[in-house]
């Protein structure tokens, strides 16, 4: 019996192969601990249940009308909220040395970054998924149809995805999870809120209105609701795909250069 195998050692995985296995860690991770879809879940049900029945007669005259304003928007919302969790993980793994021991694999060492990325695309969908099953039930009916629901999630996971690069970085910047969590909260509850997802900035001061008008989320939700709407145009669709190329420009090269030197 010889001590060291005859056998060819077998390649190294690509980029691609394992970015994707990765990806596949962050999909099992969810099926062995399923408490970390609490936020996924329970999110949308809140904001779409909540807001609906809470503001809708104040603000519409009633609860179907304001349904129909403000779904397009809780599906932005809820995604972007679930974004938070990125940052998180990912300073999970650091502080348990799970990060330590990927860096001394055979791979391409962007890939744990990056496969944590695509896996979260999947709970994005969840996240979306459930506010449009939600919104059906309660009445929403999208007058861009099939195409423009699928066209409008698509574009909010798109940005989902590029924002999450933020909170990678966060992540890799600040000492616990806990703080990751609570810096990005309080990031994020201003930028949603100041924004046209519950009611139109025609409605506010002046000065508040300029920040709405300014906000990216207000074009993302904009354009999700004229995607859902089946009116969107070329402008429309282009300012938060700009919003979503500007957050990987900055934070992705700043996130592999501190990934490097953690």
């Amino acid at each position: 019996m010889t001590a060291i195998s005859r056998h060819e050692r077998p390649a190294p995985a690509g980029p691609v192969a394992a970015s994707l296995a990765f990806a596949w860690r962050s999909l099992l991770k969810l099926k062995h601990v399923p408490e970390q879809l609490g936020d996924v879940i329970g999110i949308p049900v809140v904001f779409t249940l909540l807001f609906t029945y809470l503001f809708g007669r104040a603000l519409a005259g009633s609860t179907h009308g304001y349904l129909q304003f403000l779904l397009p928007g809780t599906l932005a919302l809820a995604v972007v909220l679930v974004t938070v969790y990125s940052g998180v993980t990912l300073n999970a793994d650091l502080a348990t040395g799970a990060f330590d021991r990927f860096r001394s694999l055979p791979v391409w060492r962007p890939a744990p970054i990056l496969g944590a990325l695509i896996g979260d695309i999947g709970r994005y969908l969840l996240a979306g998924a459930i506010v449009i099953g939600l919104g059906l039930a309660m009445g929403y009916r999208p007058a861009g149809g099939a195409a423009g629901v699928i066209a409008a999630t698509a574009l909010v996971v798109l940005f989902a995805s590029a924002l999450s690069w933020a909170w990678i970085t966060l992540g890799l910047a600040l000492r616990s999870p806990s703080a990751v969590m609570s810096a990005g909260f309080v990031i994020l509850f201003p930028i949603t809120f100041v924004s046209n997802v519950f009611t139109d900035p025609a409605t506010m001061p002046g000065w508040l209105r300029g920040v709405s008008d300014a906000n990216p989320m207000s074009h993302l939700v904009t354009a999700t609701r004229a995607l859902m709407a089946g009116t969107a145009t070329a402008p429309q669709v282009l300012w938060p795909l700009a919003a979503a190329g500007a957050l990987i420009t900055v934070f992705a090269p700043l996130t592999v250069l501190l990934y490097q030197r953690k």
